[in-house]
This record gives C-alpha cells, structure tokens and sequence, in this order.
C-alpha cells in the first residue's frame, strides 16, 4: 500500500503520541496492589530471639484468600512460612504456639518439630492464655435474642424477622449472635472446664463490630481477668458509647468490680420524653468508652484508654492508670493533646510506652505514672505498637506510610531511637515499582490557621507538564489523615494513573488539638468545607496543576463532602466520586444503626427544633438540598451490606443526578459492608473509578 508522503509526519506525531501515552511498566496496577501480602497479627517469642506473623495474600481468579503464619528470627530478620492459620502467638514459656485455623484453636511446638498440631476448642472466634498456659480465654458467639425475638418454632424455614428494639442490625449483620468470653483450664492437651464469664448477661464481649481478645487482660498471676463490656442492649446501647472494664475472678467465678464506676453508682434511667441526644451526652463517672486494659507487670495496677463524654465516640483517648490496691486513678497522657492509640507497660513498671497522631503522623511516645511525655520517634510514618523486649530497650512495631504497606521494625530506645526492619514482605513487587513523592504542604485556611496537607506526585513526576489533580475528602469524620495506606483509597496508585493528590488535614482531624479537632461537631458543611476548597485552591497556584481538570473523591463522610461540594464548589471541579457518603442526613439519622453517632454530630434529631424553631444545620443544609445546583459529572459507590450508611443513600444521590441530566454513574456491591473486602469487587472498584476519572479529567 503505497502512503502520499504529506501525511508522513502526521502519522509519526501520532505514533509519538501513543508511545508516550503508555504507561511505564513500573506503575502500580489494582492487580499489583491486590498481589501484596498483607501483614496481620505479630507475637515476640519471650526469649527474644524470634516473633510469628501472619500474612494474607489475595486470589483474584478464585476471589478469596488465604493466610499463613511465619516465623521470624529478630537478629537477622529471616523468615519462613509455617503453617496455615491467623492470630498465633507464643504462650507459656514461649516453646508453645497456639493459633487459629478456621475456628479451630490449634497448639503446637514452637520449634515447629510437632508436625501434628493439636486442636483443643472448636468454634473458637479469638483467644487469649493465661500467662502460665494453665487457662485459656476463648471467644465463642451465643445466642442474641434482646433485640430480635426467637422463632417459632414450628416455622423453621421462615426467614421474616419479629424485631422489638433497636441494635437489630450492626456494621454488616443483623445481631442474632453476639460474642461472649469463656475461661477455660488447659492441660497441654485439650480445653476443659469452660465457664462463661458473661452467663445468663445478654451483653457483648468483645464488644462489635471490630473488637478483638485486646479487650480482655490477664493479671500476671492468672487470677484475675480485666475485660471490658458495655452492659446495655436495644436503645439504651444505641444511644451510649459507655462501656466499662471489669474485674472477674478466676476462682470465684464471678465478676468482682466495676473500676469505672463507684460500688454504689446507679445507671440512670432513660426518660422517653426528654431527647436521646441530651441524655447520652450526659456526664458521667468515665462516661465514654473504657476499653483495651493492660495489668502492670508486677499486677498491682491496671492502665486501659479513656473516653471521657458518653456518646462521642471520637473524643480523645486518653491513657489512664489505676492503683488497684489503693483504689486510685490517674490519667497519664494529658500533656498529650490527641488520643492515644496501642500501648505497653514497661518492664519496669513505671513508665508506659504508646503510639498517638501527631500533624499527620503517628509516633511513638513514652509517659511516666505522673503524666510527664516524652517523644520516641519523630518519622514520617505510622507506628503501630506491638510488644516491647523483657529488657525495656526494643519496641517492636509495625510500620506503614503513604508510601509502602506494613513491615515489623524493632525500634533501639536507649539514647536516640533508631528502627531496624525485620521483615519486607513486599520485596518482590517493590523490587520492580515505582513509587511517587509524599510530601508537606502548610495551607493558610479562611479564617488565618495553618494546615497540614499531604501532596502526592506521579512516579516519573515532571514538574514542566500539566496533571490532573484530586482533592481527597476523609471520612470518620475525625479519622487522621496521617501517613495511613489503604487498599482501596491508595494514594499510590491514584498517583500511578497520572493524578497529583492533595490530602488535606481539614477541621475535624485529630492531631492539631482539641480545638481543631471539635470544630466539626454539629458543623459538617462548614469551616471543614472552606479547609477543604483552601486546600485545592492553594496547590492550584502550581504551574504544573491544569485547574480545568480537578476532581473530589472521598467515602464516609469524604463521601458526604463529595455530595455537599457537588452542590457548593463553585465550578472548581469537573468530576466528583462518592463512596458509602452521606447523601440526605435527615433520611441518615432514621437508617443508622449506633444512634449515639448522629446525636452527637448532627446535635439531635431531625425533628428537635434549635431555640429558633428551625431544624439544626446538618438538617437544614443537608447535601441533598442543593441537587438543584448540581452541573458536575458524579459516580456514586455503595456497598448493600453497609448499615452505618444505607445503599439508599448513593441511590438517592444517582437517580437525582441522571433526573437532573447529569452524566452519574452507580457501582452497587451486594455483599460488600462499609469496605470493599472481596478481590474482584477491589478490582472492579479501581478500574472503575479510574474509569470515571479518565473520561472527564484527561484530555
């Protein structure tokens, strides 16, 4: 075929252009991000030399997953798979494992030369052994009936549901089994002699959807179990956060004492004609949430983390201490003004050892029992606190940032703190990955405050070309925007497609202080919404930021600022994403599961008038009063199992938006909750999104 020469050069600019347009082969993928192992639970053998972690790695074809336990050698860092499982740990003297596989409690030798382990419980949800392995904590579910009533039983097959009370439904199921702990002996060989430590009370423990055994604490010498509980079910669990840690004793078989109330306190009781907002706000003796409790090592005192106001479940943990001899307590982590997150006893029992955010980034701190705060570390990373060394001179932890997945690190705390990765479980991928610059950027906000963003940049970023640039929304509201890594909202990746990201540490964020962080409450559409368009705005000034093309995307409450600003941005945006956001707040108090959430940051109810007899702002300026406003092409994502935020939400939004002409699309996931869990929903989550912001963000 003979080609007239004229159009010779208009065929190599479109080559040209073709080459450049594909991507390097060294760009993450949601295939690559799906293939990276995933660190889960870490236990330090007692002898120091060794610790167990397990790790899950994701099948695409077969959409499941499977996870394995290794094991580690803390000098040099090897490691070596062992066998299928989760949560294992070393128990008694350390020459023991015991870990799950499936809801089997499986014991075997350390050294890994039984190569038959042992199961001694079935349908074990979760466990924690005694200090000495003579008795074991196990976690079974039990019937629930206090808020959906018991069939009938000559209709065995019927799938209606007769419900009474609220707290029917939770997270992602309807609560027909709740968990409950039971103490156990443990011979070496098999569990026996199993009492509940909850008999014939219809409360949870640990408490839903995301506790776990940290919930519970032996004393060093076995005879005493501090576990926490919130002892309310229905409504009156709806409306309250405050749950207590209590003392149960082994040989008695009884719980002894509540710590976090005196011996002769009385729960109030709820009067229906006042509003719930009101009454769950109440003030009292540890009013919030009371939970994760740790004995000293000499079992003389008990430290456990603090929510002060019933109701708030994002108040500021504080860490608090309590002489169980002297009956005192003393709350150790006030100079630190956000909340504190892990934590361990030194070996000394004097000094206690935590993790907390600080501007966007979580560190290691140290206190002492009269509240003087040290910093350990100073990095830009998250720490996760594990254990520390029988010494007092190793932290173990597990890192991650904006930039890499969790690793364990051993952090040296003598003179200078200095971290030493012991695993790199991601080595292979990162081998032959590029990944883009993290960096600070300091906005000045409407009303004259400084705040902390983070700007992610393209790997092979160019500073001379125009890119694309995402505002991301967080969710929470008050979750940190620290240097978290996400399989689904991962900055990497976004940055991978081209996009330049700016993450900004908006009102409502812990981190800068209580000030800061309370300013949201009751306030969703306002200072938070300025910081945000501060933010955009600001990075908006580089010369390397094409301004006709900027998107938002958030989930949770990053989707409801998705949904505000698509009615409030003023022209700014040319593309909006929405994940499990709120859409109507009015239709979101009355769907809700855990009612103390929107009573505390919505101010009431709907239908509680301000003194001015107008509904409160989150009503009144509620995101789906502005859809008139709506010009901005949108995809609405929403998971059908998701019951903190009903899928009715991001339908509501879709059908608004194509009824006003928009071009929207929905991505519904049926079994799908809050998250997106399954390997082939995530896929299918990133390609589409990446889809949508494609087709109206690159030219």
């Amino acid at each position: 075929m003979k080609i007239n020469n004229v159009f010779i050069p208009a065929l190599l600019i479109i080559c040209s252009m073709n080459s450049i347009a594909q991507k390097p082969e060294d760009l993450m993928t949601p295939e690559t991000l799906w293939q990276m192992g995933r660190m889960g639970s870490v236990s330090i053998s007692t002898n120091g030399n060794d610790f167990l972690y397990s790790l899950t790695h994701y099948n695409k074809k077969e959409n499941n997953s499977r996870t394995f336990i290794w094991n580690g050698d803390l000098s040099s860092g090897h490691s070596r798979r062992l066998w299928r499982g989760s949560s294992a740990t070393f128990i008694g003297n350390g020459d023991r494992v015991a870990y799950l596989s499936g809801d089997k409690l499986m014991v075997t030798l350390a050294d890994n030369s039984d190569s038959k382990p042992v199961c001694v419980a079935n349908g074990v949800v979760d466990f924690l052994f005694s200090p000495d392995a003579k008795r074991v904590v196990i976690v079974r579910m039990v019937p629930s009936t206090s808020s959906i009533a018991r069939k009938d039983h000559d209709l065995p097959k019927s799938t209606g549901m007769v419900i009474n009370d609220l707290m029917y439904k939770h997270w992602d199921h309807y609560v027909q089994e709740i968990p409950h702990p039971f103490v156990a002996e443990f011979n070496g060989k098999k569990i026996e002699n199993e009492t509940d430590i909850l008999l014939g009370e219809p409360f949870e423990c640990p408490m839903e959807p995301f506790g776990g055994v940290e919930q519970l604490a032996w004393s060093p010498d076995g005879s005493l179990i501090a576990y926490t509980c919130r002892k309310k079910t229905g409504r009156d669990y709806a409306i309250s956060t405050d749950s207590d840690i209590y003392l149960y004793d082994v040989q008695k078989k009884a719980t002894i004492k509540n710590l976090c109330k005196p011996d002769n306190y009385k729960e109030p009781k709820v009067d229906p004609t006042k509003s719930l907002e009101k009454q769950a706000a109440a003030q009292k003796p540890f009013g919030g949430y009371d939970q994760n409790p740790l004995f000293s090592p000499d079992g003389t005192k008990l430290a456990w983390v603090s929510m002060e106001r019933d109701g708030y479940e994002s108040d500021r943990t504080r860490l608090v201490v309590m002489d169980l001899k002297k009956n005192t307590h003393t709350f150790v982590s006030e100079k630190f003004e956000s909340g504190v997150n892990e934590f361990v006893w030194a070996p000394n029992g004097a000094e206690l050892f935590f993790t907390g955010v600080w501007h966007g980034k979580t560190n290691v701190w140290k206190t002492n029992l009269k509240g003087d705060i040290k910093q350990i570390t100073d990095d830009v990373c998250d720490y996760v606190l594990v254990d520390i060394s029988r010494d007092g001179k190793t932290l173990y932890v597990k890192r991650h940032s904006m930039q890499h997945p969790d690793d364990l690190f051993a952090i040296a705390i003598n003179g200078k703190a200095s971290a030493k990765q012991l695993t790199d479980v991601n080595a292979r991928i990162y081998k032959s990955l590029a990944v883009g610059d993290v960096k600070e950027r300091w906005v000045k906000t409407t009303d004259g405050k400084d705040m902390l963003c983070w700007v992610v940049y393209p790997p092979h970023f160019d500073p001379s070309k125009k890119y694309p640039a995402l505002l991301f929304c967080e969710g929470g509201p008050q979750s940190p925007v620290s240097q978290f890594w996400s399989y689904r909202w991962n900055f990497q990746i976004m940055a991978a497609n081209g996009y330049i990201v700016i993450a900004p540490n908006r009102r409502g964020l812990p981190g800068f202080g209580m000030e800061w962080l309370e300013q949201i409450s009751g306030d969703y559409t306002g200072q938070c919404m300025k910081d945000y368009l501060s933010a955009i705005d600001d990075l908006s000034t580089e010369e390397y930021i094409d301004k006709e093309r900027l998107g938002a995307v958030g989930a949770s409450f990053g989707g409801f600022s998705v949904y505000w600003l698509a009615g409030n941005h003023d022209g700014r945006f040319k593309a909006f994403i929405a994940h499990d956001g709120i859409y109507n707040t009015q239709q979101q108090y009355v769907e809700t599961e855990e009612m103390w959430f929107p009573n505390w940051d919505l101010k009431s109810a709907p239908w509680h008038k301000t003194s001015e007899g107008e509904m409160q702002k989150a009503y009144r300026e509620s995101p789906h009063l502005y859809v008139d406003k709506w010009d901005t092409p949108i995809l609405c994502i929403h998971g059908q199992r998701d019951f903190r935020i009903e899928y009715t939400q991001a339908e509501s939004a879709f059908n608004a938006a194509r009824l006003r002409g928009i071009d929207a699309q929905l991505l519904l996931f049926p079994d799908e909750n809050h998250w997106v869990l399954k390997p082939q929903n995530g896929i299918l989550w990133q390609r589409t999104f990446f889809r949508f912001l494609d087709k109206h963000l690159k030219k």
